[in-house]
């Protein structure tokens, strides 16, 4: 198979959206981004951000938004505006970043995870998009003998819910990003690309701990569509350590 396409979560420079979202949007573009996942819109209308990407040629394939869970009352019509307006901007792919399942869950709790993840993919779907999970650490405790990430995905059916595995997380998590990445092939049209070093810091790519050659190989055999670049700490700035992460997939034919 090709080569998955690599894009950038906006997260990677919240700092720089805050103050400017479409201007930052024109910068990450000026490196030679082609893609980005979004993380919030910033107060811009789907039609105008719609219209600002289009103009900086960039392609907003997925995008992230949280479950207002703590608005019990809320959370589902929260939810049904989020995906009406995702499906206005052309978003395709619909992933919650986490789901708050506290520490020492038991399995009951992690079943409930997985009902309100599959009611919220009933909702998200309804729009015309599909509904993927994005994993950190904590999805891969064993609960009675059996991972998190793999209950959840055991209970909700394929098309209902997407993978999209944050690779530096599964590696923080003890396990080998390449085996997920074959595990789950054929439900994982999008990983995150994050390295992280020794002590737990985010790094930039290339300079932490994932083994990338043998991830990415994966990510290729298993038809992974999308690796998104994501870095939430810096050792330089936020627009800087994009365009290192850029670089280091350009200096690998990969852009």
């Amino acid at each position: 198979m090709g080569k998955p396409q690599v894009g950038i979560q906006l997260y990677s420079v919240r700092d720089l959206s805050e103050k400017d979202f479409l201007g930052t949007i024109r910068q990450i573009a000026e490196i030679g981004y082609k893609n980005v996942e979004l993380a919030g819109y910033y107060g811009v209308g789907a039609k105008d951000l719609r219209v600002a990407l289009s103009d900086a040629g960039l392609n907003a394939p997925s995008a992230h938004v949280g479950l207002t869970l703590n608005e019990p009352d809320k959370w589902k019509d929260n939810l049904k505006a989020s995906a009406e307006y995702a499906a206005e901007l052309g978003i395709r792919r619909f992933v919650v970043p986490a789901y708050p399942l506290g520490d020492n869950p038991t399995v009951g709790a992690v079943e409930r995870m997985a009902d309100v993840l599959e009611e919220a993919s009933d909702i998200v779907t309804q729009a015309g998009l599909t509904f993927g999970y994005h994993n950190h650490a904590f999805e891969f405790q064993p609960v009675e003998g059996q991972l998190i990430i793999d209950r959840v995905f055991d209970r909700i059916p394929a098309e209902k819910l997407f993978a999209e595995f944050d690779l530096g997380w599964v590696k923080v998590a003890g396990q080998d990003p390449a085996a997920y990445v074959e595990k789950y092939a054929g439900r994982l049209p999008l990983v995150h690309a994050k390295d992280f070093k020794e002590d737990g810091v985010d790094t930039e790519i290339g300079r932490g701990t994932v083994d990338w050659d043998s991830a990415l190989a994966a990510c290729e055999k298993a038809g992974v569509e999308y690796v998104i670049i994501e870095q939430e700490r810096y050792d330089v700035g936020s627009l800087e350590s994009a365009r290192l992460n850029f670089a280091w997939f350009r200096e690998r034919g990969w852009v």
